[in-house]
């Protein structure tokens, strides 16, 4: 067997798919990493090494996901491959939220898409080309001030698509995700606790240092409505969480999507911060009415937004500085650290929030 054959036995059956796009994303403009390469032999070849020690030794999460590196600029971008029968609305929604009277207001956390291309010989295939996010609760939040942030921003990114009349319908936990700034290496897109040349951790700083952006990504199931139809309804279709109160009622019956929007991201902050971290009960009676079993009886986005405003206006600079601790950091070294940031925050008067009350 020779050494390219060989390669190629350490490919899944979906790895061999995008490898056998790579001529053809190349002629896009955008460049796979050296494992999906129709000529890939594999670094640890000939070598003591193991192959989950090697950047190109990962194999990559989820099959219709991919990395790439825009050729043009450098710049990583993530390739989603979409069934278009199956999801029909994902690229218009997507555009929609792109468009040039859209695109630049600061309330929109919607993933940009920056190109689609239509896979060749496959009618029914495309790759959205979008920019390479990363899980946004990793690395653990550091203070209340940070937490606020990212609250803010997912409850005005939630707030904006339902004042476009869209309902995301999957806005749960897994969809959340955040840009890179606050990371000093880039990390590496199959495991992102690694650097990209998977040579040492993926360093980073802290969210109050280089404040992230946090977006919301996948609208395969999203439905945009006209405006004069107010309460629009529909069969229930299952996203990431099962959980959904109204679902288990009646499966058969159609819900208003908006309130159970509104009931996964109350459950997402209920998941993500208030079973995990100490410091953060000033969420738990806003999180509570968002997952209100009855869907008539939980706060719009209007509601929701106000409402936390004025639970932020609350919040003192001292505890907006003050320690959130997960449930997996709370040692002592842990307690030091964040002290010796807070000085350090306090000297270089570094702001506690980078979000507008």
């Amino acid at each position: 067997m020779d050494s390219t054959s060989a390669a190629h036995s350490h490919l899944s059956e979906y790895e061999i798919w995008w490898r056998d796009q790579y001529d053809f994303l190349k002629e896009k403009g955008y460049k796979l990493r050296s494992r999906y390469t129709p000529d890939w032999v594999p670094s640890w070849t000939n070598t003591n090494k193991a192959d989950i020690n090697c950047e190109d030794g990962i194999m990559s999460r989820y099959y219709h996901l991919l990395d790439a590196r825009r050729i043009q600029d450098g710049a990583r971008v993530s390739l989603k491959r979409i069934d278009v029968s199956l999801h029909p609305y994902e690229i218009e929604i997507g555009r929609y939220f792109c468009s040039s009277s859209l695109s630049q207001d600061p309330a929109n956390h919607c993933v940009p898409i920056y190109d689609v291309l239509q896979v060749p010989g496959d009618d029914q295939s495309v790759i959205l080309i979008m920019p390479l996010l990363r899980n946004a609760t990793d690395p653990y939040f550091d203070t209340v001030g940070e937490v606020v942030d990212c609250i803010h921003q997912l409850l005005e990114g939630l707030r904006f698509m339902h004042k476009h009349h869209v309902a995301h319908r999957d806005c749960m936990q897994l969809n959340i995700m955040m840009d890179g700034n606050m990371f000093i290496d880039p990390w590496h897109p199959s495991d992102q606790y690694m650097s990209e040349d998977f040579k040492r951790v993926a360093r980073h700083r802290t969210r109050t240092q280089s404040p992230p952006r946090y977006y919301y990504i996948d609208f395969g199931i999203s439905r945009k409505y006209d405006a004069s139809n107010t309460n629009p309804l529909e069969i229930p279709i299952y996203g990431g969480d099962k959980g959904v109160p109204e679902f288990a009622e009646a499966y058969t019956k159609p819900w208003n999507p908006f309130p159970t929007d509104i009931w996964y991201l109350g459950h997402a902050i209920q998941e993500t911060f208030l079973d995990h971290y100490s410091g953060v009960e000033f969420l738990s009676s806003l999180a509570t009415d968002m997952m209100h079993s009855d869907p008539a009886q939980r706060p719009n986005m209007d509601e929701v937004f106000s409402r936390f405003q004025v639970i932020r206006q609350g919040l003192s600079n001292w505890k907006l500085r003050s320690r959130v601790a997960h449930d997996e950091e709370r040692s002592i070294f842990d307690f030091l650290t964040h002290w010796a940031r807070r000085v350090q925050y306090i000297v270089c008067r570094i702001p506690p929030t980078h979000t507008s009350s």
